[in-house]
């Protein structure tokens, strides 16, 4: 098991910075305790045990593997949570944005899975190194759980040819994959435990296996920006200021929701997922069923 990264109240210390900008990607950082992460896990499955048939504009998934942080509170406190932010600072500065939320959920014993694929291939902004994911563990992510694998140092190409798969199999909305082979030996397993997070570039290819486990394999993405970060594709972006200032402007702002899924917030979140269509279709020779119906594979 890799060792904990160790943190200096609550912040990276310079040598786990280096080895982001080294590797493309650090793990595992301690944000959340067991318990927390519990907690999370719990008030998620409520809302999906309440929400599941209720007359929603779209399905259930949508909002969860969509923008959760628009129209879900436990995204957005989970995303703004200043133990999360005060590690995030120590890659991208003081000023920090919340673009995006998304869970991602792999059932048990299923095959879904994630291709290898280049985050920023289809963001629409560019190969900015303003940006970095972090991706935090609600159920144990292990190997047989369907972890996600990293292949270091990747983050130095730049975003090279992708395949659109379209697979049912893919949890990612055209399946795409980079249009290269990663072989196994290149592949960094981050397994992480409930309440641990990973960071890592835009630009770091990674992917994940399916879940062989009994349990459901279960993490929320949030993708932060430094305000620098431009959206060069689609006419407009989002997002909530999460800490400091914008002295930019390339992003609307936008409030954190209040409640589950209220009428501004699915407005919102039909006029976001409508602007930032044009960014993530770029390239794409089917519709996206992501951005425009209900997803055909399940959360």
């Amino acid at each position: 098991m890799t060792t904990e990264i160790k943190l200096t109240n609550g912040r990276l210390k310079s040598q786990a910075v280096k080895a982001y900008w080294d590797e493309g990607f650090i793990f595992p950082i301690p944000v959340f305790s067991a318990a927390e992460a519990a907690g999370f896990r719990a008030e998620l499955e409520d809302v999906e045990a309440n929400w599941r048939e209720a007359d929603l504009p779209l399905p259930l998934n949508m909002y969860k593997r969509i923008n959760a942080h628009v129209v879900m509170p436990l995204a957005t406190r989970i995303s703004l949570d200043p133990r999360v932010l005060d590690v995030v600072e120590g890659v991208l500065g003081p000023d920090l944005l919340l673009w995006s939320a998304e869970l991602f959920i792999k059932e048990p014993r299923t095959t879904q899975v994630v291709g290898m694929h280049q985050d920023l291939t289809y963001w629409g902004m560019g190969e900015t190194s303003d940006q970095l994911t972090a991706w935090i563990a609600l159920s144990p992510a292990t190997v047989e759980s369907g972890c996600m694998d990293f292949v270091k140092a990747s983050h130095k190409n730049p975003i090279l040819p992708h395949n659109d798969t379209f697979s049912d199999n893919n949890l990612l909305s055209r399946g795409q994959e980079v249009a290269v082979d990663v072989a196994d030996e290149d592949k960094t397993h981050i397994e992480l435990q409930p309440g641990q997070m990973s960071l890592h570039h835009g630009l770091t290819i990674h992917g994940s296996g399916p879940n062989a486990s009994d349990d459901r394999r279960i993490g929320l993405a949030i993708r932060y920006l430094n305000p620098n970060a431009q959206q060069k594709v689609a006419d407009r972006d989002y997002a909530i200021l999460a800490r400091g200032e914008d002295r930019v402007g390339n992003f609307i702002h936008i409030p954190a929701p209040k409640e589950l899924f209220a009428q501004d917030a699915l407005d919102l979140h039909a006029r976001i997922r409508a602007d930032q269509a044009k960014a993530m279709a770029q390239g794409a020779g089917e519709k996206l069923q992501l951005y425009d119906q209900a997803p055909s594979n399940p959360g």
